[in-house]
């Protein structure tokens, strides 16, 4: 697909996954940082209350255009302060973390599809103009 552009509505949302997909590395790392914690059996609230700030933040961001991913971070986070075992909690946030992360690729498709412009039906518009 050579010479596809996007309109201004596709740079915006690309710009907001870009932002989510940085946001949701870090709280990736969290997540990883509390399971190796808890390995050790060393404290676990520091993390716990890290991801009770960083989710929300990441839900914020992405609920201007992406409503539906949106509540998944939120549901997340609603799953990871449920009263459980440590070990239940750190499954539930990896597993919610894959979600994030294949919902943020599959948007990032989709936006690309939706807002393309095709460089070539441009300039076979303004050819034909002229002529």
């Amino acid at each position: 697909m050579a010479g596809v552009k996007l309109d201004t509505a596709g740079l915006n949302k690309l710009k907001v996954l870009d932002d989510a997909t940085i946001q949701l590395q870090r709280i990736h790392g969290i997540v990883e940082q509390y399971a190796i914690a808890l390995r050790r059996e060393q404290p676990t609230s520091t993390y716990s209350m890290n991801l009770r700030r960083q989710l929300p933040t990441l839900s914020e961001n992405l609920k201007s255009y992406f409503g539906m991913i949106a509540d998944q971070v939120m549901a997340l986070n609603l799953a990871s302060t449920r009263g459980s075992s440590e070990q239940v909690k750190v499954r539930t946030l990896r597993e919610g973390v894959a979600q994030i992360r294949q919902s943020i690729e599959i948007a990032i498709v989709q936006t690309k599809d939706k807002h393309a412009i095709a460089a070539d039906s441009e300039e076979s518009e303004t050819g034909s103009a002229e002529s």
